[in-house]
C-alpha cells in the first residue's frame, strides 16, 4: 500500500458518488461519471483507505467516519473565498433545494459557459463535478451542501450538515 500524502478534494467527490451508486460500482463507472481518470480513482480509494474513509477491499464506506470528517475538517482542509462573477452552474445556497430555504442577494456558482446563473465562482471540489452533477441529482445536492459548508454561515451550514447527514448515514 502506497503511503499517505493527504486527501485531496476529489477524494471526497468520490466517496460521495460511491455512496450515491450504492453498492454497485466499479472503478470505471466511477471514472465516467466523474471524469476522472481510473489511476486518479485508484490512488484516491488508497488515500481514503489510509485516512480511515473507506475499506476498499470490502468497497465500503465508512459513512461516520466520512460524516464526521466533513462536519469538522472539510471547510480547514478545502476552504473557500467566493470568487468574481462569472456564469455556472449553481451551488451552496443558490442550490434549487436551499433557494427555498434561504434568502440572498449574491448568488454562488460553479464555473459553467452553459450554466443558468451568474454568480460569485466557488471553485468545485473536481473540474468534473459540473458534468457529473448533471447526470446525478442527489450528488448535485450533496456537493452543493459541501460548498455551504466551505463558504456558509451558521444557520445555512446546520441546514447543510442536516441534508448530508440524510444522504451519508441511511
Amino acid at each position: 500500500m502506497r503511503g499517505h500524502n493527504g486527501m485531496r478534494p476529489q477524494d471526497v467527490v468520490i466517496l460521495l458518488k460511491i455512496l450515491t451508486m450504492q453498492d454497485n460500482w466499479q472503478y470505471r463507472d466511477l471514472s465516467n461519471a466523474l471524469s476522472i481518470s481510473i489511476s486518479e480513482i485508484s490512488e484516491s480509494l488508497n488515500r481514503s483507505c489510509i485516512a480511515g474513509l473507506i475499506d476498499e477491499p470490502r468497497r465500503k464506506v465508512f459513512r461516520i467516519s466520512l460524516m464526521e470528517f466533513i462536519q469538522y475538517g472539510l471547510h480547514y482542509v478545502f476552504p473557500q473565498i467566493p470568487g468574481q462573477v462569472v456564469t455556472g452552474t449553481p451551488t451552496a445556497h443558490s442550490h434549487p433545494f436551499y433557494k427555498n430555504h434561504f434568502a440572498s442577494e449574491s448568488n454562488y456558482v460553479w464555473p459553467d459557459d452553459q450554466g443558468s446563473m451568474r454568480g460569485m465562482l466557488i471553485e468545485p471540489l473536481h473540474k468534473g463535478v459540473v458534468k457529473a452533477v448533471k447526470e446525478d441529482a442527489q450528488l448535485y445536492k450533496a456537493l452543493a451542501s459541501i460548498d455551504i459548508i466551505r463558504v456558509g454561515k451558521s444557520r445555512e451550514k446546520k441546514l447543510a450538515i442536516e441534508e448530508l447527514k440524510k444522504i451519508i448515514l441511511i
